[in-house]
């Protein structure tokens, strides 16, 4: 009896690839900026979190708000694949998002 072992090679959703080189989840822009080139569209914003302390024990509790450096990039690859919206946050590549097909 012999056994067949089957591998599937697949790219996980949180990738996107350009050319023959993989865009990974992680990232700071100037590597994705040297596997993709320059994106077609930019936007910038900063998005406000908080976070709470929490020592009830202690008797302390308190918010602190801090910035997020917000960055979206679009990659247009033409009428015959998705465009992708890549999202930024301080500087690091935390989603990659399919956005319809391009132009």
């Amino acid at each position: 009896m012999g056994y067949f072992i089957l591998v599937v090679a697949c790219q996980p959703t949180f990738a996107m690839r350009c050319k023959n080189k993989l865009v990974l989840e992680g990232m700071r822009p100037i590597e994705v900026i040297s596997r993709c080139g320059k994106p077609d569209y930019v936007e910038e914003s900063f998005e406000y979190r908080t976070d709470a302390i929490d020592h009830r024990q202690a008797g302390l509790y308190f918010q602190r708000e801090r910035p997020i450096k917000i960055k979206e990039w679009t990659y247009n690859f033409g009428p015959r694949r998705f465009m992708q919206l890549l999202r930024f946050e301080n500087g690091k590549l935390i989603s990659i998002k399919s956005i319809g097909y391009g132009d």
